[in-house]
């Protein structure tokens, strides 16, 4: 393709970057955008990450409206008593109750053995991060952080399970640090599946990129016989 103008055929002199006082040609610099980090790999990387933290948004809302009623109901009657009218029933049978019953009555222990294992309870949600099902994977970028489900990784490790010769079915048990895998081999000798159902494992647990990489334990048995 020719510029308006130009012969065709003819040559252009291309502008030179740039020359210094002796005329030599320089150099640009080179700016290219191609220059960036590696993506790192399985092998790279310290992979720290922590669990991630469920919201708790049901206990909290429960809890939360539950609180509210009783606080609401309370000032209520408190209103109502700072303005001459009578107590309501419920608080009145609430304090002669109290005060007639011994604390080693079995109403009274019942009441606070139950209220004192909701607060444990509340305890244990505030202080255990949660979401078991989800496995957090390798953190090699700072912004960057993912999850997998146990039950997607007991699926690619099945998958590649009954890849391997002789396997006809496998069950595997995801934990979040031990996979027991149970297979069932229709023909070849069980330690030979059994050593080629390790190897794969082993590549396809690495390869999921989990942070805490699960032990593995491998059971291999034949069929039961019909009839």
């Amino acid at each position: 393709m020719t510029e308006p103008g130009e012969p065709t055929g003819s040559t252009r002199r291309m502008p030179t970057v740039g020359q210094d006082d002796a005329g030599t040609a320089r150099q640009a610099p080179d700016t290219s955008a191609d220059r960036r980090e590696p993506v790192p790999t399985l092998e790279q990387g310290d992979g720290s990450a922590g669990r991630f933290w469920s919201a708790r948004r049901v206990p909290a809302a429960l809890l939360a409206l539950v609180l509210l009623g009783a606080a609401g109901l309370l000032l209520y009657d408190i209103a109502a008593v700072r303005a001459d009218h009578p107590a309501m029933q419920w608080r009145r049978s609430l304090a002669d109750g109290l005060a007639e019953r011994q604390l080693d009555d079995v109403a009274v222990l019942v009441g606070a053995g139950v209220a004192a294992l909701i607060g444990l309870w509340l305890i244990l949600l505030a202080l255990t991060p949660g979401l078991r099902d989800l496995l957090p994977m390798r953190r090699d970028r700072a912004d960057v952080r993912a999850g997998l489900d146990r039950t997607a990784a007991a699926l690619v490790l099945r998958d590649r399970s009954v890849e391997v010769s002789g396997v006809q079915s496998v069950r595997v048990r995801m934990g979040r640090r031990r996979a027991k895998v149970r297979a069932l081999s229709h023909f070849r000798e069980l330690d030979d599946v059994r050593t080629d159902l390790d190897a794969v494992l082993e590549k396809a647990v690495r390869e999921l990129g989990l942070a805490r990489q699960p032990a593995v334990s491998v059971e291999v048995h034949r069929p039961a016989k019909k009839g």
